[in-house]
C-alpha cells in the first residue's frame, strides 16, 4: 500500500479545502486543487471511459475530503476495468473515510487475496471493522500473515492484535536501530496514533499522527518518502482535529 505521488500532485495536495475540517487554507491552494479537478473533469467529458483519468480525479477528490465523489470515481473505473478491483486499496481508504466501514473491510479483504503479504492492508481492514463493529470483532477476524513484509508492520500488527503495547512498538524501533529510517518511523507513529484513537485515547493518538506527518513535506513524501500514505495521514489528522473541536450550540429561534 504505497503509491508514489507525481510532483504535480504533491503541489496540489499541500492543503485540503474541506470546510470545517481544515482551517486557514490559502486561497491559492484551494484554487490549485479545484483547477486540477476541473481539468480532469473536462478531460473526462471528452474521454469518459478513461480509467487513468478517473483514478487521478478520485485521488484529487480523496485528498480534498470529497470522499463520496472519490468513491464514485474509483467505482466507475472498476466498472470499466474489473481487473482494478482487487488491488484497489485506495477505494478501501475512501470507503473508510466516507464511513462505509463494511464496504471498506470487504475491499481490504479483496486486496488480501491479491497480496497476502502486506500487513498494512490488514491494519486497514482491522481499522474498518473496529469502527464498524468494535475492537473485539475486529480482533477475531484479523487477516493471517506468514511471511515478513517490511518494518515496522509485524510489530504494528501485533499491537492491533493486542499482543504488544504502543510503547513496545516505539521501543522496537529504537532497540532495532530503525530510528534513522524516517519512513519506518513515519508508519510506526502514524499507526500507533490510529490505534490510540481507536482505543479512546484521541488526544494522545492525534499527537502521534501529527508527529508522523511532520517528518516529511509534500515534496519529500512523494519522492522516496511514504507517498500516498503520508497524504492519508495528513488528512486523517485534520479529520480527528476537527472532530475534537467542540461545536457551538445551535441558537434557539426567537
Amino acid at each position: 500500500m504505497n503509491l508514489t505521488i507525481p510532483v504535480l500532485l504533491t503541489i496540489a495536495f499541500t492543503l485540503y479545502p474541506v470546510p470545517g475540517l481544515f482551517a486557514q487554507v490559502p486561497a491559492d491552494e484551494i484554487a490549485a486543487l479545484k483547477a486540477r479537478e476541473t481539468a480532469l473533469s473536462e478531460s473526462l467529458k471528452a474521454t469518459p471511459s478513461s480509467v487513468q483519468t478517473l483514478s487521478n480525479r478520485g485521488d484529487i477528490r480523496q485528498f480534498m475530503g470529497q470522499f463520496a465523489d472519490a468513491v464514485s470515481d474509483f467505482e466507475r473505473m472498476i466498472a470499466l476495468d474489473p481487473t482494478q478491483d482487487a488491488p484497489h486499496w485506495r477505494l478501501g481508504i475512501a470507503y473508510y473515510f466516507a464511513g462505509s466501514y463494511q464496504k471498506a473491510a470487504r475491499q481490504f479483504e479483496k486486496y488480501h487475496a491479491f497480496d497476502g503479504r502486506d500487513r498494512e492492508n490488514g491494519v486497514w481492514k482491522f481499522m474498518s471493522q473496529a469502527k464498524g463493529e468494535g475492537l473485539e470483532a475486529a480482533r477475531k477476524e484479523m487477516l493471517s500473515y506468514e511471511r515478513f513484509d517490511r518494518e515496522p508492520f509485524p510489530a504494528l500488527y501485533d499491537m492491533f492484535a493486542g499482543k504488544i503495547t504502543p510503547e513496545e512498538v516505539i521501543k522496537h524501533i529504537t532497540s532495532n536501530h530503525l530510528e534513522e529510517q524516517k519512513q519506518v518511523v513515519f508508519f510506526a507513529k502514524y499507526y500507533v496514533g490510529v490505534y490510540l484513537t481507536l482505543t479512546g485515547q484521541t488526544a494522545k493518538g492525534l499527537a502521534y499522527i501529527n508527529e508522523s506527518v511532520a517528518l516529511f513535506t509534500p515534496a519529500t513524501a512523494g519522492q522516496g518518502g511514504p507517498g500516498y500514505m503520508w497524504q492519508v495521514a495528513r488528512l486523517h489528522a485534520g479529520i480527528l482535529k476537527s472532530e475534537s473541536v467542540p461545536q457551538p450550540d445551535a441558537k434557539t429561534p426567537q
